[in-house]
C-alpha cells in the first residue's frame, strides 16, 4: 500500500511539471520573449509629448506599428519624474539601458507624423526605429493547440472508459480484470473464530486449513500435498462467507473476496480473462485464499443452461477454473474456498478430488449455538434485565445466524416504535411473529 501511495505521489509531481513548462511556454509567448526581463513602465501619448518637449527622449521604437517603447536619456533618468522608470526589474537590476516607457500609438501614419513634425519643430535629437517583433513561441503554440486539445480530450475519454484507477464506469480497458476485493496486511480481515458463533463442526475443519497455510511444511515435510480447495455448503443465512472471512484473520494472509456473477459479463471471454487474472494476483501474493461466493453462479454442470451464448460463456469460465486449480503446484500455498447452497447443480468435474477436496457443510444451529448466536447479536442491544437468552434460543428452531440477527435487529425496532427504554421478552416474540408470519393484519 506503501508503493502505491508512492506512486500516486510521483504521478502528482510529474503532472505538475508538465504543467509547469505549459505555462513556462505561454508566459514566454504573450511577453512576447525579450519582454520578459525587462520592467516597462506604462504611459500615455501626452505624457510622452511632454518627454519630448523637455528633452527626456534618448530613442522611440515602434514595433509592429501598435506601439512604442521610449528609451530615456542619462539626464533624463536623473530626475524625479522618471523615479519609477528607473526601478529594478525582477532580475534585481537597474533599468538604465531601457526602454522605460511603453504605450499604445493609436493610427500608426497619424503618430509618425506628430512625431516627426515635433522632433523638426523643437530641433530634437532622437533616434526613431521602425521593427517588426515576431511573437515565434505563441505562434508555435497556437499551432500545436488543436494538437494539444485532441491529445486532451483522448485522454480524457481514455481514462473514463477505464474508470481511472480501477473505479467503475465504462471499464472498456479492465473489463478483462478480477474484480476481487482484496484484504492484505493493510486491510486486514477483523473476523477471526470467536466472532464466528456457533458453527462447531466445521470452524474445526476449517482450522486444518488455517495450519495448512501457517505451517506447510508441517505436512509436506511427510509427503502430504495441501489442499487445493474447501467447499462450504449449507442453507443461505448460516454464515459461510463469515466462516471463509474468519479463515483468512486466523491465517493473516492475503484473502480475495468476490462472488460467482463478477466473472461473467455480456462480452465473450471476459469470464476466463478475470479467472486467470484472479489466480495470477493469488499466486503473487502467495500464501493467500480466494473466496467465491455462490459458485453456483459459474460453476453449474455443463449443458443445463438452455439460455443460448450465456451458456457457452459460463462454459468457458468454468473451464478456465478447473484448468487454474489443475494447474496449481503444491508450493503455491493458495487455497480456494468458495461457498454455495445449491451443491446438487455443481459439475461433477468442480467437485472432484484435486480441486475441492473438502466439503465442509454449514448446518443450521442447533439450541446450544443458537444461544451463542444470540449473545454476539444481543451485545449491542439495550435489552431488559429479566430477558431470558435460553428462551429465546428455544423460540427460534430452525433459525439461521442471518434470521437470529433479523430478530434482534426487528425487536428493537419494535421497542422503539412503541417507546420502550429496553428491548423485552414480548419484543423478540413479536419479532418472532412477524419474521415467520408477516406483519400482523389489523
Amino acid at each position: 500500500m506503501a508503493k502505491k501511495k508512492k506512486s500516486n505521489k510521483s504521478k502528482i509531481n510529474i503532472y505538475w511539471f508538465y504543467a509547469s513548462i505549459v505555462f513556462f511556454i505561454i508566459s514566454i509567448g504573450l511577453l512576447g520573449g525579450d519582454n520578459a526581463i525587462q520592467n516597462t513602465q506604462p504611459t500615455d501619448i501626452s505624457s510622452f509629448e511632454n518627454y519630448l518637449r523637455n528633452g527626456d527622449i534618448d530613442k522611440v521604437t515602434i514595433i509592429n506599428q501598435r506601439y512604442a517603447r521610449v528609451t530615456l536619456n542619462e539626464n533624463a533618468l536623473e530626475k524625479d519624474v522618471h523615479k519609477n522608470a528607473r526601478s529594478k526589474n525582477f532580475l534585481g537590476q537597474d533599468n538604465l539601458s531601457g526602454p522605460h516607457y511603453q504605450f499604445e500609438i493609436g493610427t500608426p501614419e497619424l503618430f509618425e507624423t506628430n512625431l516627426q513634425q515635433i522632433k523638426q519643430s523643437q530641433d530634437l535629437d532622437f533616434s526613431i526605429e521602425f521593427i517588426t517583433m515576431e511573437n515565434r513561441w505563441l505562434d508555435v503554440l497556437l499551432g500545436f493547440l488543436p494538437i494539444i486539445i485532441i491529445i486532451g480530450i483522448w485522454i480524457f475519454l481514455m481514462r473514463r472508459m477505464s474508470g481511472g484507477a480501477g473505479g467503475a464506469g465504462g471499464q472498456i480497458f479492465n473489463i478483462g480484470k478480477s474484480k476481487a476485493k482484496l484484504f492484505d496486511q493493510n486491510t486486514l480481515v477483523k473476523v477471526t473464530f470467536k466472532d464466528v458463533a456457533g458453527l462447531e463442526g466445521a470452524k474445526e475443519e476449517v482450522q486444518e486449513i488455517v495450519d495448512f497455510l501457517k505451517n506447510p511444511k508441517k505436512y509436506t515435510i511427510l509427503g502430504g500435498k495441501i489442499p487445493k480447495g474447501a467447499l462450504l455448503v449449507g442453507a443461505p443465512g448460516t454464515g459461510k462467507t463469515l466462516l471463509a472471512k474468519a479463515v483468512a484473520g486466523e491465517a493473516k494472509v492475503p484473502f480475495f473476496s468476490l462472488s460467482g456473477s463478477d466473472f461473467v459479463e455480456m462480452f465473450v471471454g471476459v469470464g476466463a480473462s478475470r479467472v486467470r487474472d484472479l489466480f495470477k494476483q493469488a499466486k503473487d501474493k502467495s500464501p493467500s485464499i480466494i473466496f467465491i461466493d455462490e459458485i453456483d453462479a459459474i460453476g453449474r454442470a455443463r449443458g443445463r443452461n438452455n439460455i443460448t451464448g450465456s451458456n457457452d460463456e459460463r462454459e468457458n469460465t468454468l473451464n478456465q477454473l478447473l484448468t487454474e486449480m489443475d494447474g496449481f503446484g503444491t508450493d503455491t500455498n493458495v487455497i480456494v474456498i468458495a461457498a454455495t447452497n445449491r451443491a446438487d447443480v455443481l459439475d461433477k468435474a468442480l467437485m472432484r478430488a484435486g480441486r475441492f477436496d473438502r466439503q465442509i457443510f454449514v448446518d443450521l444451529p442447533d439450541l446450544n449455538e443458537r444461544r451463542e448466536i444470540f449473545q454476539v447479536h444481543l451485545k449491542p442491544l439495550k435489552k431488559s434485565r429479566t430477558l431470558d437468552i435460553d428462551f429465546l434460543a428455544k423460540q427460534t428452531p430452525g433459525f439461521s445466524g442471518a434470521d437470529i440477527a433479523n430478530v434482534c435487529n426487528e425487536a428493537a425496532l419494535i421497542a422503539a416504535r412503541n417507546n420502550k427504554k429496553s428491548v423485552g421478552r414480548q419484543d423478540f416474540l413479536d419479532a418472532v411473529d412477524r419474521i415467520v408470519g408477516g406483519l400482523e393484519k389489523k
